[in-house]
């Protein structure tokens, strides 16, 4: 399929869905400012159980989530602040872990463009720190479930480390001193710029690799935002 022709059916495809998915991003906003009492509470993290048996079986390196040997990755460029990633981490993404991810099809990559604040490169930082022990989804999609108020200092050293050990970091001090080194903040520094080379303006926002790209810069295809997991699922199957 060509280039055109793809992005004609994705457009298509999320406009289905696109109602939906922003009255579950409203939702999710309306209840950040309403104060959730869990939300961004280091003391009572939420939702283990569930992320484990989400993920449980599937491969992690760094933060790729998948088989070494998957045609195609999806690329997520995220800010773990953003309360709409938060909306498709819990909604649009799952069926494609479940489904194309562990099937083998295709791999799913959390890079971090961090926009919302300051406190994001931290929590970037963290995620790939976690990731380097073979956490990192574990950590993003933990992070997402106790999501606080954006920008609003509950990214902490406390609930960074409450998230990790959650996430079930084997190696805490390992991770709290890797989190803070400059190779790792480099790493969120350079997705960060890859994302704006790439001209991508908001969060979540999305890139195919796999051998049907057409006309690919940084050997990606930006898709921008699909509002559906049918186009996502499609993107997927287009770049195979």
């Amino acid at each position: 399929m060509s280039g055109e022709r793809r992005q004609s059916a994705i457009k298509l495809a999320s406009a289905l869905a696109f109602l939906a998915v922003v009255a579950v991003a409203v939702l999710i906003v309306v209840s950040q400012n309403q104060g959730d009492d869990g939300a961004g509470d280091a003391s009572s993290v939420e939702g283990m159980a569930e992320i484990d048996r989400q993920l449980a079986g599937i491969p992690q390196q760094g933060m790729v989530l998948g088989e070494r040997g998957a045609k195609v990755t999806l690329v997520e460029f995220g800010d773990l602040q953003c309360p709409v990633c938060k909306g498709f981490a819990e909604e649009i993404l799952p069926p494609i872990v479940e489904g194309q991810v562990r099937k083998g099809e295709a791999q799913l990559e959390f890079r971090n463009f961090t926009i919302i604040s300051e406190e994001s490169v931290p929590a970037g930082a963290a995620a790939v720190a976690a990731g380097e022990q073979g956490r990192g989804w574990n950590f993003v999609e933990l992070f997402y479930r106790n999501q606080g108020i954006e920008a609003s200092g509950y990214v902490t050293d406390e609930f960074l480390t409450a998230i990790a050990k959650a996430a079930g970091v084997p190696d805490i001090k390992r991770w709290d001193r890797e989190r803070e080194s400059d190779e790792v903040v480099s790493t969120v520094e350079k997705t960060t710029a890859q994302a704006e080379r790439l001209g991508l303006s908001g969060t979540p926002s999305f890139a195919v690799d796999g051998p049907g790209i057409d006309n690919p810069s940084e050997g990606l295809e930006v898709i921008g935002t699909p509002q559906s997991t049918g186009a996502l699922e499609a993107a997927i199957s287009d770049a195979r």
